[in-house]
């Protein structure tokens, strides 16, 4: 019994893992088209604030007084953090092969991104060595989770022999 539960963990880790090379592929695609429209947004504030004389930080220390005022300077400063947070992502995926993306899931944290890749995203069949390995490795690592938790379950109901 825990030899085919192990089994059905492992190939859903392939079906699951093997869909990581696609998805990431569509996701650095969001990533690089968000920060891109960050930038302007971004480089339009600094030249007009560098046209005003005034550094990115005094600009916004001028921004306040009232309600909208206030909240339009907060709106800037959180654009001008997604920007630097999704601009070293991009640079840290760059380039990346699709394996070596497993070893960067940390770049993978904007939710939004995720949230929009995953809502647009359609799984197909892998068919590239990325997407096989990736199937592989799913495998492997659903087998030894649903093993070692039903090994570690079942454990005290074994009969000593």
């Amino acid at each position: 019994m825990i030899r085919t539960l192990a089994m059905i963990g492992g190939l859903a880790g392939a079906v699951a893992l093997s869909q990581f090379p696609e998805f990431t592929q569509q996701y650095v695609q969001r990533l690089s088209g968000a920060r891109t429209e960050l930038k302007v947004i971004t480089t339009g504030f600094d030249l007009t604030a560098k046209a005003a004389g005034y550094s990115r930080d005094e600009a916004l220390d001028k921004m306040s007084g009232s309600d909208f005022q206030n909240d339009l300077r907060d709106q800037m400063q959180d654009n001008f953090n997604r920007y630097d947070r999704l601009d070293a992502s991009y640079a840290a995926l760059k380039g990346t092969e699709p394996l070596m993306r497993l070893t960067k899931l940390w770049h993978f944290r904007d939710a939004d991104l995720v949230e929009r890749t995953w809502n647009d995203y359609r799984p197909a069949v892998p068919v590239t060595a990325d997407g096989i390995l990736c199937a592989g490795i799913g495998y492997v690592g659903g087998w030894l989770i649903v093993s070692l938790l039903l090994g570690a379950f079942l454990r005290p109901f074994r009969k000593l022999a």
